[in-house]
């Protein structure tokens, strides 16, 4: 791909998104374009029609999702499963429909069945049920990286899936609702640790920036004078269990969670991008002992479908071509929360509230894969709570 290739990135402004395309800048490709959901609604068919006509990419990145943590699955199953199915179908017909010759979905590892052989190998999809508590939004994620595999295999097209674990990073959503569990916990006991402390200033802007329940930071800072105002946040607080020096936390804190710095994953999908094709793919892991002479490799049809789609009679069945992005490292949730803990300067209490669901009770990766075609992670945990909560602080 050239470096004045046009590149569209959907969801650039997202966590993963953003720092997809700040990936891209600092390798060269400024051809970039981009949309707010204000000025492209991806559910909307006709508006995603007329963008296509209009940029003509030459790349994709399908980055935007609706997306979060366990309450806000539970809350709004049925917008987790129409958004994002309707986000997906849009992107990719009109991305074939205008002749994109590369394009990158993602996903996420809660495809994957909920007592799945830990880790998770790509080929444990659809082996058994699912997590309930994300079942929608894995439904959707399922059906966009096989909307992929068949578009490659009818139509010859070059379109890739990654599957993410867990992610963390600048731009992160610390919706007390809905965002995921590190920045949703990290918000928590930071904002517990500044009641304990008396900083309302700090939690007047923390509010301002990030609004709970409609409520803002509005005559906080001058508390002593707003007693009925600061009574009012602290009970909008407990709801999510944040209280003085104190943090109240979903689930028993016994799950073990994968986590990838975004901007990791952002190198990894960009790795993808620009070096990995799908034959690629089918020729590693269980295919791995197809030989692939002048005879055969490239013999996908890159028009349209032909026979069996065009693709290689003598790999069978063809299936679970998306790559797995991870450490293969893990941490169970209260150790986590020890460790935000510790990077805050927080010397609380935390406690999980165990009537509350835990989700999936282990969700590790198998990355081999991802190894195999030239790729591993730089930061780890440790070094990623910090880069966090330095951002976090800045953002409020």
């Amino acid at each position: 791909m050239t470096k004045d290739a046009r590149i569209y990135v959907a969801g650039h402004r997202g966590l993963v998104g953003s720092a997809i395309w700040n990936n891209l800048l600092s390798r060269g490709y400024t051809n970039l374009v981009g949309r707010t959901h204000g000025e492209l609604d991806l559910t909307d068919q006709q508006a995603v029609r007329r963008f296509f006509d209009e940029e003509r990419p030459e790349a994709v990145v399908l980055a935007a999702a609706f997306v979060g943590g366990i309450m806000a699955n539970s809350r709004y199953r049925a917008d987790f499963i129409m958004q994002n199915m309707m986000m997906e179908c849009n992107v990719i017909s009109e991305a074939y429909a205008h002749g994109v010759t590369k394009l990158l979905f993602l996903g996420s590892t809660c495809i994957y069945p909920k007592n799945a052989p830990q880790p998770m190998k790509e080929d444990c999809l659809l082996t058994s049920p699912l997590e309930y508590t994300n079942e929608e939004y894995a439904i959707a994620k399922i059906a966009g990286l096989k909307m992929c595999e068949s578009y490659n295999l009818q139509y010859g097209t070059n379109y890739l899936a990654v599957m993410p674990t867990n992610l963390y990073g600048p731009n992160d959503n610390f919706h007390l609702e809905n965002s995921h569990v590190m920045p949703a916990m990290m918000r928590k006991i930071y904002l517990a640790k500044l009641i304990h402390d008396g900083n309302w200033e700090t939690i007047a802007r923390d509010l301002n920036r990030r609004p709970v329940e409609g409520i803002n930071g509005q005559g906080l800072a001058s508390a002593g004078n707003q007693q009925h105002t600061t009574v009012n946040v602290l009970d909008v607080l407990a709801k999510y269990g944040i209280y003085d020096n104190r943090v109240v936390l979903w689930g028993t804190g016994k799950p073990l969670r994968e986590f990838l710095w975004s901007e990791d994953m952002a190198d990894a999908s960009v790795h993808v991008l620009l070096n990995v094709n799908f034959e690629d793919i089918i020729g590693i892991d269980k295919y791995s002992s197809v030989h692939y002479g002048a005879s055969t490799k490239g013999t996908i049809d890159r028009n349209h479908s032909q026979g069996r789609g065009g693709a290689l009679p003598q790999l069978g069945e063809i299936r679970n071509c998306h790559i797995n992005v991870g450490t293969g490292k893990e941490l169970t949730i209260r150790r986590l929360s020890e460790l935000v803990a510790q990077t805050v300067g927080f010397e609380g209490q935390i406690e999980f509230d165990a009537s509350k669901p835990d989700g999936t009770p282990r969700k590790l990766i198998d990355v081999e894969k991802l190894h195999k075609l030239g790729w591993k992670h730089k930061v780890e945990i440790d070094e990623g709570v910090e880069r966090l909560f330095q951002w976090y602080q800045k953002s409020i």
